[in-house]
């Protein structure tokens, strides 16, 4: 979530990241809504939304009103499940196993767990990767133990008010992505650590 490869990420900004974290909260909220709860300016709130839209970690729609007045747009996380999916989600996500697969042909030692673990989960671990690598993150993957280890956390020190925000979001992002991208895997959880830059994600199977 610190910076991306090329300088960039959508949730770079903590009061993105605030934005989000009340969206996973509480589906289907208002941009006043949003505005009134983190104090911001309701443009800056829009261009929060656009940015976190934009890449995928959140979907929109239309009020659908029986009385006067104009619909208002709702905004809800990117959950990957029905109306809460997003289109730009599972472009990556199918990006990603591309990529995967054609590393896999061009490497074949490096496909060799995905004979154990199967072709769905190993394209959501290709969706998994290519997030973290987006969001600054250097990813180890245990496919064994099914571990993510991303320490050092680049948030332990300069987010360190904030870090049980940032994890919550973030580990909503990632099961968003595993779930657009279609399989078994599902994020367990992060498992507790005395070191605050030690951070490993658990997933486990449905």
């Amino acid at each position: 979530m610190a910076g991306t490869r090329g300088g960039y990420s959508a949730i770079s900004s903590f009061s993105r990241v605030e934005v989000l974290h009340l969206i996973q909260s509480h589906p289907r909220r208002t941009v006043a809504e949003l505005a009134e709860a983190t104090g911001l300016h309701p443009n800056t709130v829009r261009e929060h939304l656009a940015r976190l839209l934009d890449a995928g970690h959140i979907v929109r729609e239309t009020e659908h009103r029986t009385t006067r007045g104009r619909p208002r747009v709702l905004y809800s996380a990117a959950t990957g499940q029905g109306e809460s999916s997003s289109p730009i989600a599972r472009r990556k996500a199918r990006e990603a196993a591309a990529r995967g697969d054609l590393m896999r042909r061009v490497m074949p030692w490096t496909g060799v767990s995905a004979e154990d673990l199967g072709t769905d989960a190993t394209h959501q671990l290709d969706a998994i990767i290519d997030h973290l690598g987006e969001s600054g993150f250097d990813p180890l993957i245990d496919e064994s133990v099914l571990t993510i280890d991303l320490s050092p956390c680049p948030h332990a020190t300069a987010q360190a008010d904030h870090r049980d925000t940032l994890c919550s979001v973030h580990l909503g992002i990632m099961q968003g992505v595993l779930t657009e991208a279609g399989g078994p895997l599902l994020v367990d959880g992060m498992r507790p650590s005395c070191n605050p830059e030690d951070c490993v994600v658990q997933l486990t199977t449905r």
